[in-house]
């Protein structure tokens, strides 16, 4: 269970860097066109066509980064009851050498701690 949360405080915490990413990235083309259209390079309308497009563009690339984020969970909650299905098939031998390399896993993490 532990793990899990991990994964999925990970998967939020890309998904909070995405947003935070975006809305930078918005900031910083809204203030690019701004200046743009200030020395005259390109005009008001021109700017406001811009901003939409930019807008459309960061908001197409979140949405398939979402997208993205989604299909991850989905394959992760895939190989979850797949790996639950080969654990229940499993004789007490192999559960038992399963369980040494477990205990030999979180001991190797816990040194590196």
């Amino acid at each position: 269970m532990d793990m899990e949360k991990k994964l999925g405080d990970g998967l939020k915490k890309l998904v909070l860097l995405g947003i935070g990413a975006a809305a930078m990235t918005a900031e910083k083309s809204q203030q690019m066109v701004d200046e743009l259209v200030k020395k005259g390079e390109i005009t008001v309308e021109q700017g406001k066509e811009l901003n939409q497009e930019l807008k459309r563009s960061v908001k197409k690339s979140f949405d398939e980064f979402s997208e993205t984020v989604e299909q991850k969970e989905a394959e992760r909650g895939a190989q979850e009851v797949e790996f639950e299905k080969k654990i229940a098939g499993m004789t007490a031998d192999e559960l038992e050498k399963m369980s040494d390399l477990i205990a030999k896993a979180l001991d190797t993490l816990k040194k590196d701690e």
